[in-house]
């Protein structure tokens, strides 16, 4: 699929593959890509959407940094009811898009502060039901500190959100280059993956 590299393309023959997942899946939509890229048109996501609203069997999530046009796309159609929406927030510059998904009627509305390469500050965090956060990875990858981690943990679990903590990525907890592919996920030496309870729509 990415034989052209990652410019943005619509892969046919991918529509046909939740029909043939019998068992309910967790389904992260365009992992590699961003779905409400602008050159996406929209009636190339209503067909996406059609296939989620028929395997209502599985657990979508579709996270964008185009925040605004999921917005915009959702102001004149329903959202799934199997169908989580996410806008990514790595930096205090882009806090803004959480305003964009907070009133989308959606059984999960999240954030994905991933890679984090900033001390986002506080948060506003009123309409969201999760967070997730985890550091960049690759060659280039900038350090993700402790203290900004600890800082939105805190703020989810003033809240009462719970929060997931993917992984440390390039670098560790005490600063340090991990081995590559480490995938240490450890924040003060314990697991945090915490999941949402999904809102009845």
């Amino acid at each position: 699929k990415y034989q052209d590299g990652f410019d943005p393309a619509f892969h046919e023959s991918a529509l046909e593959e939740p029909y043939r997942w019998g068992k309910p899946a967790k389904i992260f939509v365009c992992s590699m890509g961003d779905l409400f890229h602008e050159s996406i048109p929209f009636g190339i996501i209503d067909r996406i959407m059609d296939v989620i609203n028929s395997t209502r069997r599985h657990q979508y999530q579709i996270l964008t940094k185009r925040a605004e046009r999921m917005a915009e796309y959702f102001s004149s159609r329903s959202v799934p009811a199997n169908a989580w929406l996410g806008a990514t927030v790595e930096a205090p510059a882009l806090k803004w898009r959480s305003d964009s998904i907070r009133t989308l009627p959606s059984a999960v509305r999240f954030l994905s502060c991933e890679p984090l390469v900033e001390d986002l500050g506080e948060l506003d965090l009123s309409g969201i039901d999760w967070v997730i956060v985890g550091g960049e990875t690759g060659r280039r990858a900038r350090p993700m500190r402790a203290e900004w981690v600890l800082s939105i943990k805190r703020q989810a679990d003033l809240a009462g959100i719970p929060l997931f903590f993917k992984q440390w990525g390039a670098w560790g907890e005490d600063g340090a280059k991990l081995p590559k592919k480490s995938g240490e996920a450890l924040l003060g030496g314990a697991a945090i993956k915490e999941w949402p309870r999904p809102r009845a729509l």
